[in-house]
């Protein structure tokens, strides 16, 4: 790339900033796209999590990027993927930062990141953090772009730090979710700092849309479940740290709160994104404390946080996506994580990333949460298209969750308690969650598949004729 931030030769590597669709670079990427050579330039970008349309849309429409890692945002980037005309590799967003440091991905010749300030060996991320640290500890060049959009006071929210190389890496020590350990600003080696951009473009925000008679019944059901739970289990006698994604899943466990007897316990939230029914639970008090590596808010939610940072900054903690979702502390803090999915089968794996052969997404951090937590959680609606197609299903064409990883699904027909329970049992307890419509062609599944026989019965050919025969 040239000295002025904006140029590239062929095959660079990028590890651009950005989480959650926040806090990634604008103006730098759309320069690249705009070049005259872009379609020559072969660019892998690499980030931390989902970023905005300046990287995942230009980048793709002027030909510029050629190989991207470890998640899909936008339908540009989505269906360049699946054409084959972006090579795509998903991985656990946990994992990137020691990856492109020890080479388990490609090691970036450019860290471009956005910033609220910049010195001459230091900066300070905007809404996101991500794997920032880490992509400018490892990139031989930095180009920072200094956003006046995005308040100063953001540094009072950050926790930053770039783990020790292994075998000498210690242990993360949290003694609570809003405790710090590292440092509001990143440091680099001086000289690597090749330019400072200005802008004052904001990010895209969110739009939340209003809950639907779906998203209320699998509230419902997910706080009957919670709140017997907590009565039940000796681990959440004082305390409930939770973790659950954006959107309609994490309206959902918030939802749920407020119908669960929390009694005098510590509520917390663990994981990667505060979204504005978190922001909401925070004001309220019934979440105490949030860190996050992320602030996924809409317009209105933005508002509120940058209107009082110096009061958030007392509650919320962002940090690196690596300390964010790192196993030790996940499990340390017997996380109770909530996650979406595509789909899910009666053995309890899941898809959350493919519908058919066709990636939509990513497999973020879901896989860093319910590998790890203590309670792990698969929400979903049980339907999708308008009520034509079952999210639960014979058999997922593609795994991203083992039946290993899962202890629970819920839907807005029920809970399926899969702790404890043999294949052929789980044949029988994911039909409670699957819509009435469709669990007859279940039932005819589950028979066929016991049988046949076998440790864990059923098979792909047992289940061609779904979902014909049910309906």
């Amino acid at each position: 790339m040239t000295d002025d931030g904006t140029g590239g030769d062929s095959g660079d590597v990028l590890g651009v900033s950005g989480f959650g669709s926040v806090g990634y670079p604008k103006l730098v990427p759309e320069a690249l796209a705009a070049r005259e050579d872009a379609a020559t330039l072969d660019l892998t970008v690499i980030s931390g999590g989902s970023v905005g349309p300046e990287v995942d849309e230009a980048l793709v429409e002027s030909g510029a990027m050629a190989r991207r890692y470890p998640f899909i945002g936008h339908e540009v980037l989505r269906q360049a993927i699946n054409a084959g005309t972006v090579a795509f590799h998903d991985r656990h967003v946990a994992a990137v930062a020691d990856e492109v440091r020890f080479g388990g991905l490609p090691s970036p010749d450019w860290a471009v990141v956005e910033a609220v300030a910049v010195g001459a060996d230091w900066l300070v991320p905007s809404p996101s953090v991500g794997s920032t640290p880490a992509f400018v500890a490892a990139a031989d060049r930095l180009v920072v772009e200094v956003n006046a959009a995005q308040p100063r006071g953001l540094e009072g929210l950050h926790d930053l730090l770039v783990r020790e190389t292994p075998p000498g890496r210690d242990p993360l020590r949290l003694a609570a979710v809003d405790d710090r350990i590292g440092s509001s600003r990143i440091s680099f080696a001086p000289g690597k700092l090749a330019s400072v951009v200005r802008t004052d473009r904001p990010d895209t925000t969110y739009t939340f849309r209003e809950p639907t008679a779906v998203d209320r019944a699998l509230a419902d059901e997910l706080a009957g479940f919670l709140d017997a739970e907590l009565d039940r289990n000796p681990a959440f006698a004082e305390a409930l740290n939770l973790q659950f994604g954006v959107g309609s899943v994490g309206n959902a466990v918030v939802s749920a709160l407020d119908a669960v007897d929390l009694g005098d316990r510590d509520v917390a939230y663990f994981g990667e994104v505060l979204q504005d029914a978190l922001l909401d639970a925070l004001d309220e008090g019934t979440v105490t404390s949030a860190s996050a590596t992320s602030l996924a808010l809409s317009a209105e939610g933005q508002d509120r946080l940058f209107a009082d940072l110096d009061r958030y900054a007392e509650q919320v903690v962002l940090r690196p996506v690596d300390v964010s979702n790192d196993p030790a502390l996940i499990d340390s803090f017997g996380v109770v994580a909530v996650n979406g999915a595509v789909e899910v089968d009666l053995t309890g794996q899941v898809n959350s990333t493919h519908i058919g052969t066709d990636v939509v997404g990513g497999v973020g951090g879901s896989g860093d949460f319910l590998r790890n937590a203590l309670l792990s959680v698969v929400a979903l609606p049980s339907t999708a298209a308008g009520g034509d197609v079952s999210r639960v299903v014979p058999r997922v064409a593609h795994v991203d969750h083992t039946e290993h990883d899962v202890d629970v699904v819920v839907t807005d027909q029920g809970v399926a308690d899969l702790r404890g329970l043999s294949p052929r049992e789980r044949l029988t307890a994911m039909l409670d969650v699957a819509h009435p419509d469709f669990r007859q062609g279940l039932r005819d599944y589950r028979e066929r598949a016991l049988e046949r026989g076998g440790h864990t019965p059923g098979g792909f050919d047992l289940a061609a004729a779904w979902p014909s025969d049910g309906e």
